[in-house]
C-alpha cells in the first residue's frame, strides 16, 4: 500500500508473496547471505556508477499496474518498464523516490475509513489475512 506523502489517499497494489518478502526485507533492514535479485540489480547499477532517479507507478491496464524505473547515468536518464513490486523493492534499496502518476492516484487511490493512525493501521494490516482485505471499509 502506497500512501500519499501530503494527502490521505492510499494506493493498494496486490503483489505476490516473494515480492512482498523482498520489500519487507528492505523495510526491516534485513540482509540475505547472498544477494537477492533486487540487491543484485542495485549492485549492478552501483557498479556502472548509475543511480535510480525515481520510480513511477505509471498506469493501470486490465487490473494490472505498470511502473517505470528511471535510471540516470552520464547525464542521461533512461525509463525502463517494470513491475511495481520490483520497482518498489529497488527504490527502497537505493533510497529513491517513489511516485504515482496523478491520474492513477485520482482514479484508484482510496481513503482508509476508521482508524487512520499509523501504528494502529500497521498492526491491523499485520493481523489481517489476505482473504479478509475485502472486509475493510474503503471509499474513494
Amino acid at each position: 500500500m502506497l500512501k500519499e506523502k501530503y494527502g490521505e489517499r492510499t494506493l493498494p497494489i496486490w503483489i505476490g508473496e516473494p515480492e512482498a518478502l523482498a520489500i519487507a526485507y528492505s523495510l526491516q533492514g534485513m540482509k540475505s547471505p547472498r544477494p537477492l535479485t533486487h540487491d543484485l540489480l542495485k549492485l549492478i547499477i552501483d557498479t556502472f556508477q548509475a543511480k535510480i532517479a525515481k520510480i513511477i507507478i505509471a498506469e493501470l491496464k486490465n487490473e494490472t499496474y505498470f511502473a517505470k524505473i528511471y535510471i540516470e547515468t552520464d547525464g542521461k536518464v533512461f525509463a525502463i518498464d517494470a513491475r511495481p513490486s520490483d520497482s518498489i523493492a529497488l527504490a527502497l534499496r537505493t533510497k529513491s523516490a517513489i511516485f504515482v502518476d496523478p491520474k492513477v492516484m485520482n482514479e484508484n487511490g482510496i481513503i482508509l475509513q476508521g482508524d487512520k493512525s499509523g501504528p494502529q493501521l500497521k498492526r491491523r494490516l499485520r493481523n489481517t489475512k489476505p482473504e479478509q482485505f475485502g472486509d475493510f471499509n474503503f471509499s474513494k
